[in-house]
C-alpha cells in the first residue's frame, strides 16, 4: 500500500506491519491518503505512542495497523504541499505490493513485488463471503435464495453478468461467524470555507467489475456535507468535481425521488445507463463518442433522509456511490442540509437485482446523490438541481426524470438532438406512455388501459398541435428538458415561487402551482425579449409507471387538474406577455392562435358536468314517444330501441346518475379517496353502465337512420349529405371522435391502444368527466401534494471542530479504518438485497387542519361551479320555449331528428378535434421535411 506521509513510516510508526494483501483476488485495494502525522487519522490511543494500536493481552492483533483510506480535501483537491507517496518497507508477516495498477510492478508506482512472507499473523481471520472452505463456518457463503440479489461464488479474477463473485479472502478462508467493524476517531481538516469533504475509497468489488480501475473519480467515493441552502451553495464555497476535471457538461439529467422502492430506481438507473452509453456509441458525432461520458452527469436527488428507502441506498451502495458511517448531521454546530456524494460508477443494477458491467456494453457514469436532510417537496430538489449544481455545472441541456420513468436506449439523444439542430428550442418533451407490464398483462386492468388510452390521444393529437403552434401548455416533470439558458432569469424565479404557496395564504397562486411545470413552460415562451419555442419530439419516448387503484388514480387526478385549471387561468389572463416576447409576427398570431383554442377548451371543461348530463338525457328522449305520428311513421324518431321500455329505462338510468352524483359530492367533501374506495368504485360501475346505455343507443341511431333512408338517397351519397340533416350530423359527430382516433393514430403508425384501450377509456369516460372534476373542486383547499409527514430521522452523530497543530480548523470524525471492514460493509448491501421486497400498506396520516379562507374559498368555487352547471341543465331541459328562442338567434331549428343542443355539442367537437388534427398533421408534415 502506499501513502501520502511527511517522511515518516506507516501509521503504525517505523516498521509497522501492513494488512495481508487478501483484496480482490490478488490485486491490492487503492492507495491510502493522509496528510500528515498530526492528520494521518491515528486512533486517539495511539496517536501520542506513534507505535501500533494492538495492545498485549487483547488476542491477535487487527489487520490491518495502517491509516484509513480516507482523503480530507483541505484545498478543495490539492493536497498539501510536501506530501509524496511513499511506500512502507514490507517486513516479516506482511505482503508486499503486487502487480496492478494499484500495486508496485508491471503497472503500479511502487518497486519490486514482494512475494508473501510467513508470520505469526500473515493469515489473520479472514472475511470470506465466497464458498466456505472445508469444515469451516460461513455464514454468508450460502445465504438464502429468493427474489434478492444472486451473487454466486465464481473462479478468482473473474466476473460474470449477473452473477457477481462474493468477496473471498486469501486462501478462500471462511468468513467469521461476526464481523468486526474498527471505527478510527480521525482529525480531518476542514476547507478554507469551513467545509467537511472527504475522499472515501470504494470497496474493491466495484472496482473489478468496471474496465477503468484508474483516477479517483472511480477508486474514491466523495462526500460533502452541506450546511447551508441551496441558493448558497457556490457562494460558500462548495465545488463539484467536474469543476477539478475541467470538464464541459452537456447534459445534467435530474432524478427526483421520495420514498420509492429500489424497483422503480433500478427501473430509471439501468434505462439511463444504457442512454448514456449509446452516446457513447455515437463515433461520428461532433458532441460524443467514447468519451461522451464526461458530458453528462446524473444527479438523483432524494426527499428526505427519513424518507428515502433504504433498499434504495443499498443499491446506491453497490454502485459504489453510498457508503454508510460516513454521514453527519451538524459540522461545526451547523445543521447539515444536504448530504452529496460524488462518484463515477461503472456498476448497473438491473430491477430483477442482477449486477452488471462493463461487460454488459456499459459505460462509466458521473453520479452525484443529493440526500436531503429532511422532505421538502419535489420542487426544493429541483431548487438544488438547478441553483446549488448547475450554476457550477453550466450545462448546455438540463433533463428532468422522475424514479419509475424509464427512457428507450435513444430517448435522451434524440432530445439533446432537438436543442441541438435549432437553437431557438427552449424546452422539449417526448412521447411518455403507461407502462403495460410483460405482455401487455397490465391492460387487463381496465383503469389501466383507460389511461393508456389518454396518454396515446395526448401524444397524437395535443402534444403535436401544441408544438406547432410552438407553446406546450406542460412539459411533463417525469420526462423533459429544458435549455439552461432558456431558464435563467425569470422562469426559474417564476418557477421557485410555488415552493412557498404551497403553504401561503393565496390560495388561487398555491394552486396554481400545483403545476408548477406549466408556470415554467409559459414563462419561457414568454420570456421578455426572447423568442424560445417548446417542441415535441416523437422519437424520444419513456415508459412511467400509472395508477392502478381508483384511489391512488383520484388523488393524482385532484393534483393535476387543480393544478391545470388555475395554470391555464394564469396563462389566458395574461395572454398579453405574448406582446413582449421577442416572436415574429407569425408567430405571435399561431400563439394567440393556441391560446383562443385553450379558452375555449376551459369553457368546456367547466361545464363538463352539464353537458354529460344534457347529452345523456337528450339523447334518450329522442327516442321517447311522445306524441304518435302517422305521416312521419318512416322517420326513426318514435321507434324504441328497448322494445318499449325506453322511458322507464331512462327513468331508472337518470335517478342513478342523480345518486352517483350526491355520492360522489358527499364523498368528497372531507373525505379522502382512500377512506371512500368502495364508493368511487360503484359509481364508477354505475356510470359505466349509463356510457354503455349511450353507446348503445348511438349505435342504435345510426342504424334507424340508415333504414330510414330513402331510395333515391340511397344512390347518391351527395344528394344524401343535402337533403337528410339528421344523418349528416349524425355521420359528422361520430367522424370527428372516433374517425379521428383512428386515423390519426394510422398516420402516426400507432393504432394498437385503439384495439387494446378505446372500449376501456369509453366505459371510463363519464367516471373522468363527472367523479375527477368533482372531487378535484370539492378539494381545492388542498394544496398538498401528499407527502408531508414526521422528519424526525436517526442522529448520525456531529462532526466537532478543534484546532489542529498548525492552527487550522479540523474536525473528528469517527470511520472504518479497515479497508477489509469496508469490503464487509458492501457484502452488508447484498445480502440487505437478498431479502425479499416488503409489501407496504398505505398508513393514514392524520388529516392536515387546513385555515378557513382555504375552505371557505373551496365552498365558494364548487357552489359557483354548481349553479352555473345546474342552470345550463335547468335552461335546456324545463324551458324548452326558451330555448327555442336562443337557437334561433342562430338559426338552428329543432327537429324531430335531432336536439340543437346536441348539435350544438358535436359539432363544437368537430370543431376543436378538426383544429388538433390539422395541428398533427402539420407536425408530421414538418417532422418529415426537417426532421
Amino acid at each position: 500500500m502506499s501513502y501520502y506521509s511527511n517522511g515518516s513510516g506507516g501509521n503504525g510508526g517505523s516498521g509497522g506491519n501492513s494488512p495481508p494483501n487478501d483484496y480482490g483476488r490478488g490485486r491490492p485495494p487503492p492507495p491510502m491518503r493522509g496528510y500528515s502525522a498530526a492528520d494521518d487519522g491515528r486512533s486517539q490511543a495511539s496517536a501520542s505512542s506513534g507505535g501500533p494500536r494492538y495492545q498485549p493481552g487483547q488476542g491477535p492483533p487487527p489487520q490491518s495497523q495502517a491509516s484509513p483510506q480516507m482523503r480530507a480535501y483541505p484545498n478543495q483537491g490539492q493536497p498539501p504541499p510536501g506530501m509524496r507517496p511513499q511506500q512502507p518497507p514490507p517486513s516479516a508477516g506482511s505482503y508486499g505490493p503486487a502487480p496492478g495498477p494499484y500495486g508496485g510492478g508491471p503497472g503500479g508506482p511502487g518497486g519490486a513485488v514482494y512475494p508473501p512472507q510467513p508470520g505469526p499473523y500473515s493469515q489473520p481471520p479472514s472475511r470470506s463471503y465466497g464458498a466456505p472452505s472445508a469444515g469451516s463456518a460461513a455464514p454468508y457463503a450460502q445465504p438464502q435464495q429468493g427474489p434478492g440479489v444472486s451473487f454466486a461464488p465464481m473462479p478468482a479474477g473473474s466476473t460474470s453478468s449477473g452473477s457477481v463473485a462474493p468477496y473471498v479472502g486469501p486462501q478462500g478462508a471462511a468468513a467469521p461467524v461476526a464481523i468486526s467493524r474498527k471505527r478510527t476517531v480521525r482529525s480531518i481538516p476542514l476547507t478554507p470555507q469551513g467545509n467537511l469533504v472527504i475522499d472515501v475509497p470504494v470497496p474493491d468489488r466495484v472496482l473489478q467489475m468496471g474496465k477503468i480501475a484508474e483516477g479517483d473519480e472511480f477508486t474514491h467515493m466523495r462526500y460533502t456535507a452541506v450546511t447551508c441552502s441551496a441558493d448558497d451553495f457556490s457562494r460558500k464555497g462548495y465545488s463539484l468535481r467536474q469543476q477539478e476535471y475541467g470538464r464541459p457538461t452537456e447534459l445534467f439529467i435530474v432524478v427526483t425521488m421520495y420514498n420509492e422502492d429500489d424497483a422503480l430506481f433500478c427501473k430509471s438507473m439501468q434505462a439511463l445507463m444504457k442512454n448514456i452509453a449509446y452516446l457513447c456509441t455515437r463515433t461520428r458525432s461532433r458532441m460524443w463518442g467514447a468519451e461522451g461520458w464526461k458530458k453528462a452527469i446524473i444527479c438523483i436527488v432524494s426527499d428526505g433522509r427519513s424518507k428515502v428507502s433504504s433498499r434504495v441506498l443499498d443499491v446506491l451502495g453497490i454502485m459504489g456511490v453510498y457508503q454508510e458511517g460516513i454521514m453527519k448531521d451538524h459540522v461545526n454546530e451547523k445543521a447539515v442540509t444536504a448530504h452529496l456524494f460524488e462518484y463515477t460508477t461503472q456498476v448497473c443494477v438491473t430491477p430483477d437485482l442482477k449486477v452488471h458491467g462493463h461487460e454488459k456494453g456499459y459505460v462509466p457514469v458521473q453520479i452525484l446523490f443529493c440526500l436531503k436532510e429532511v422532505n421538502a417537496k419535489k420542487i426544493n430538489s429541483h431548487r438544488w438541481f438547478f441553483n446549488a449544481f448547475g450554476p457550477l455545472i453550466r450545462p448546455n441541456v438540463c433533463i428532468l426524470i422522475d424514479v419509475g420513468t424509464k427512457p428507450t436506449p435513444t430517448s435522451l439523444y434524440s432530445l439533446w438532438k432537438a436543442f441541438d439542430k435549432d437553437a431557438s428550442v427552449g424546452g422539449a418533451c417526448g412521447e411518455i406512455y403507461a407502462e403495460l407490464g410483460p405482455g401487455c398483462t397490465n391492460l387487463f386492468n381496465p383503469l389501466v388501459a383507460a389511461q393508456n388510452f389518454e396518454y396515446k390521444m395526448s401524444n397524437i393529437l395535443d402534444k403535436p398541435f401544441e408544438s406547432v403552434c410552438g407553446y406546450i401548455s406542460v412539459l411533463p416533470g417525469a420526462f423533459s428538458a429544458y435549455r439552461y439558458l432558456a431558464l435563467q432569469g425569470k422562469p426559474l424565479e417564476m418557477y421557485f415561487m410555488g415552493e412557498t404557496m404551497h403553504d401561503g395564504a393565496n390560495i388561487f397562486a398555491a394552486n396554481m402551482y400545483l403545476a408548477e411545470d406549466r408556470i415554467l413552460c409559459f414563462e419561457i415562451c414568454t420570456k421578455r425579449d426572447q423568442a424560445w419555442l417548446l417542441k415535441y419530439v416523437k422519437s424520444a419516448q419513456a415508459e412511467t409507471d400509472v395508477p392502478d387503484t381508483v384511489p391512488e388514480f383520484i388523488s393524482q387526478r385532484r393534483r393535476w387538474l387543480n393544478g391545470s385549471f388555475f395554470a391555464g387561468v394564469h396563462a389566458l389572463s395574461h395572454w398579453y406577455f405574448i406582446f413582449r416576447s421577442g416572436h415574429g409576427p407569425l408567430r405571435k398570431m399561431l400563439l394567440l392562435f393556441e391560446f383562443m383554442y385553450n379558452f375555449i377548451q376551459l369553457i368546456f371543461n367547466w361545464f363538463g358536468l352539464s353537458s354529460f348530463y344534457l347529452t345523456f338525457t337528450f339523447l334518450y328522449q329522442g327516442f321517447i314517444v311522445k306524441k304518435t305520428d302517422q305521416a312521419t311513421k318512416e322517420d326513426f324518431v318514435g321507434v324504441d330501441p328497448f322494445f318499449g321500455r325506453t322511458e322507464t329505462v331512462f327513468g331508472v338510468l337518470r335517478q342513478i346518475y342523480i345518486m352517483a352524483i350526491v355520492l360522489i359530492f358527499v364523498s368528497s367533501l372531507g373525505n379522502r379517496p382512500q377512506g371512500s374506495k368502495y364508493i368511487y368504485v360503484g359509481c364508477i360501475f354505475l356510470f359505466a353502465i349509463i356510457m354503455g346505455s349511450m353507446l348503445y343507443l348511438g349505435g342504435y341511431s345510426i342504424f334507424a337512420t340508415i333504414q330510414s333512408l330513402k331510395p333515391e338517397e340511397k344512390k347518391s351519397v351527395a344528394k344524401l349529405w343535402a337533403s337528410n340533416e339528421a344523418f349528416r350530423d349524425m355521420i359528422l359527430s361520430v367522424g370527428s371522435t372516433y374517425g379521428v382516433y383512428i386515423l390519426s393514430s394510422i398516420m402516426f403508425l400507432d393504432p394498437w391502444h385503439m384495439v387494446t384501450s378505446f372500449v376501456q377509456y369509453l366505459f371510463f369516460l363519464p367516471a373522468f368527466t363527472n367523479i375527477l372534476n368533482v372531487y378535484a373542486f370539492c378539494n381545492l383547499h388542498d394544496v398538498s401534494w401528499g407527502t408531508k409527514g414526521d422528519n424526525a430521522a436517526s442522529s448520525l452523530g456531529a462532526a466537532k471542530v478543534t484546532k489542529g497543530k498548525d492552527g487550522k480548523d479540523v474536525v473528528e470524525v469517527e470511520v472504518l479504518t479497515d479497508h477489509n471492514d469496508i469490503n464487509a460493509n458492501y457484502e452488508n448491501f447484498i445480502r440487505n438485497l437478498r431479502q425479499p421486497r416488503p409489501t407496504e400498506k398505505a398508513v393514514r396520516d392524520q388529516k392536515t387542519k387546513q385555515e378557513d379562507y382555504f375552505r371557505n374559498f373551496r365552498t365558494r368555487v364548487v357552489l359557483f361551479w354548481m349553479l352555473s352547471n345546474a342552470a345550463v341543465i335547468i335552461l335546456f331541459t324545463n324551458f324548452a320555449e326558451l330555448a327555442q328562442q336562443v337557437f334561433k338567434q342562430f338559426n338552428v331549428q329543432e327537429s324531430k331528428a335531432f336536439n340543437p343542443y346536441l348539435k350544438f355539442i358535436f359539432y363544437s367537437v368537430l370543431v376543436l378535434t378538426t383544429i388538433r388534427f390539422i395541428g398533427s398533421t402539420m407536425y408530421l408534415i414538418t417532422r418529415a421535411i426537417c426532421g
